[in-house]
């Protein structure tokens, strides 16, 4: 190794899974050199202020930290203070506003009312209040009045923003995706069950910030891999979060992701719409508008909204945003996989793009601290 090179480790990516590895790596008392290719560290968790307004927006889309797991949220606890945060979701259906996921409280507002309170009855007796039913198990139903809802939240809900943010219906994705869609037997129109919900105090750059400002971190921005790969000596372990078909040249093949793009708008008003995220399954070519002030209750007579439009990823046109999940996008990955452990086993692949997974940010943590934990007991 050359001796001149003063860094235990090199972590390629200065997002959530990349900043996590850093973190702990240099908490451990290793020197971490972490190259960006961006202008700025966060990857998508990315937020600033926009110029207009002063409302911190999260430039590629709306970022809610949630998880039951404590080890996540003691470690990132670490480096952010937390806004409280709930998040709910509405969904613009047959012109009414509907909580999602679809609860009694859905059903209320797109049924008739006595066909409202059949269905509501029905659902407490097969499922019990509290309870989480499916689409597979209502559109199995012997009851033809749990089928047209289940029927219903299908067609109305899921097909139409699937095929917007996919390309592709549910069951050319992933049949087992359509049976987890849930159904509440309650009220409760939250989004997320978990015990944990909340934002950073001064958002996700500061969080991701405060975790690689450290004296055994070296940040270098404007660095992709490809252009510092060859200065770093054989035998370097590396944490590599970027593209895992890009790092081998695309040998395999290209694997295929979903992008999103972004038209931010400013409104001179206080609200544009009730809650954080509106999300479009039936109508436009957008699949949801996201309003930022929503979430650490900036006050502002002005707001500011995004609009996201999916699209497919064309490489040096947008970013990769959503792995594709198949069982031929499966194997392709797979083949990278076996590959990277053959040919690189001081290299370890991880993140959204390294594992070629999405991952709630929760998720990648705890995969970026186990990580790291499985290098420290070797080091």
């Amino acid at each position: 190794m050359d001796n001149s090179f003063k860094f235990s480790a090199v972590v390629a990516g200065a997002g959530i899974s990349g900043a996590t590895v850093a973190a702990r790596l240099a908490a451990a008392g290793l020197r971490v050199l972490v190259l960006e290719a961006k202008a700025h560290a966060g990857g998508n968790c990315y937020d600033c202020r926009d110029a207009g307004t002063g409302i911190l927006v999260h430039k590629y889309g709306t970022h809610i930290f949630h998880t039951d797991d404590k080890r996540a949220w003691d470690f990132l606890s670490r480096f952010t203070a937390w806004h409280p945060y709930f998040h709910k979701v509405l969904a613009q259906i047959d012109g009414a506003l509907v909580p999602v996921p679809f609860n009694l409280n859905s059903v209320r507002r797109v049924f008739p009312p006595v066909l409202a309170a059949r269905i509501e009855g029905k659902l407490l007796e097969r499922f019990g209040f509290g309870a989480r039913a499916t689409i597979l198990e209502l559109r199995g139903s012997a009851d033809a009045d749990l089928r047209l809802l289940g029927d219903y939240v299908y067609e109305k809900v899921f097909l139409h923003y699937t095929l917007k943010q996919w390309g592709k219906t549910p069951e050319e994705i992933d049949p087992a995706v359509t049976a987890r869609v849930p159904i509440f037997a309650s009220r409760d129109d939250g989004y997320f069950r978990d015990r944990y919900q909340a934002i950073p105090r001064e958002g996700y750059t500061a969080l991701i910030g405060n975790m690689l400002a450290h004296p055994n971190i070296e940040l270098r921005l404007n660095t992709p891999w490809e252009a510092a790969r060859a200065c770093v000596p054989a035998g370097t372990p590396i944490f590599f979060t970027g593209a895992i078909d890009e790092f081998f040249g695309f040998k395999f093949g290209e694997l295929p992701y979903r992008s999103v793009s972004f038209e931010f708008v400013e409104y001179a008003r206080e609200y544009f719409q009730p809650v954080a995220c509106v999300n479009y399954p039936c109508h436009f070519d957008f699949t949801r508008i996201g309003e930022y002030k929503h979430f650490l209750g900036e006050k502002s007579p002005k707001t500011v909204v995004s609009f996201e439009y999916p699209a497919a990823f064309e490489r040096g046109k947008n970013e990769r945003c959503y792995p594709i999940a198949n069982a031929e996008t499966a194997a392709l990955y797979a083949r990278y996989a076996d590959e990277a452990r053959r040919a690189f086993p001081q290299t370890r692949f991880l993140g959204r793009l390294g594992d070629y997974k999405y991952y709630d940010m929760d998720k990648a943590v705890l995969r970026a601290l186990d990580a790291a934990e499985e290098f420290l007991r070797a080091f």
